[in-house]
């Protein structure tokens, strides 16, 4: 089969990737697919630093505002749905330029996951009951229908718990015999991955600024909206930084000092953790300093030039 071009863009929170994605998009006639697990929820905008519409130059971007905020979205059915988009915008002859900074996701999209069903919303339901009900029940449940996954995975880990015996309720067989069974990887691509890696004192003085502008430019008012739609205070984006502290805030719990602090503390240790994962990734191509940097963006574009130059025909 003949290879085509993909450009993935990573690294951590703050360091420009949406800049930079958007700028080798518009130098070589692409489309960026977004791969930031909070981006593809609609009304979370503020606090995930969404790039306004009105600030995308006309340039088409995917997975982005694509599910409401009661929505369950894994590793699987991102890679469910960017492969698709992956081929056809490849097939309109435009350059795919997936970014983000969610490593799972980009994991299950180049590597893929092993081959396990689709969620079932009802036996998850009923799962986060029980667990809800008897705290520690779903541990002790997988300890019993699949130990070697329960050696895995630790017993506060309730996604995890619940996706394990999900598998092993809907198709009968432990999760951790499916996972031996392999991954179909993505074929058809010959990706180059650019990381951005600034300077890390400079990355924290970036985001502690950024979580103060989230506050001051209307997070609390955002969550306020999102919930005046109806939607429950624990749908998994109101996990993510910020947007936890804000729902504190709101209920009394924090003072706007403590909430920011907190903001800034846990974004500042994100980062840390989204290098320390793509650092371990084979093949990234690392570049020093923040995407939006114009010198940064000439040497990323050459090197992309370079790197497309081997698809001419």
């Amino acid at each position: 089969m003949t290879e085509s071009p993909l450009i993935i863009v990573v690294g951590p929170t703050g360091a420009g990737k949406s800049a930079l994605a958007l700028r080798i998009a518009e130098e070589f006639d692409g489309e960026v697919v977004n791969c930031d697990s909070l981006q593809i929820y609609r009304y979370f905008d503020i606090g995930t630093a969404k790039l306004p519409v009105e600030e995308r130059r006309n340039i088409p971007h995917h997975l982005i505002d694509v599910l409401d905020p009661n929505e369950g979205f894994t590793g699987g059915e991102y890679a469910r749905r960017a492969r698709p988009l992956l081929a056809e915008i490849t097939a309109r002859k435009r350059l795919p330029v997936v970014a983000g900074g969610t490593g799972f996701y980009l994991k299950a999209l180049i590597d893929g996951l092993f081959p396990g069903p689709q969620r079932d919303d009802a036996v998850r339901k009923r799962l986060t009951a029980r667990e809800t009900a008897r705290p520690g029940s779903l541990a002790r449940l997988l300890r019993r229908l699949d130990p070697e996954a329960a050696r895995r995975i630790h017993a506060n880990d309730l996604p995890k718990l619940i996706r394990a015996l999900e598998v092993r309720l809907v198709v009968h067989r432990p999760v951790t015999e499916m996972f031996r069974e392999g991954r179909e990887a993505l074929s058809g691509y010959q990706p180059l991955t650019v990381g951005l890696d600034p300077p890390r004192d400079e990355l924290y003085a970036v985001l502690d600024r950024r979580a103060q502008a989230m506050f001051e430019g209307g997070l609390l008012e955002e969550v306020s909206a999102v919930l005046a739609r109806g939607f429950d205070a624990a749908c998994k984006p109101f996990e993510s930084h910020g947007y936890k502290q804000a729902l504190q805030m709101l209920r009394g719990e924090l003072s706007p000092q403590q909430a920011l602090f907190y903001t800034q503390r846990n974004t500042r240790r994100y980062s840390k953790r989204q290098m320390t994962w793509f650092r371990q990734q084979q093949g990234v191509e690392w570049f020093r300093g923040f995407g939006g940097q114009q010198d940064l963006q000439t040497a990323i574009v050459a090197r992309v030039r370079a790197y497309l130059q081997q698809f001419q025909s």
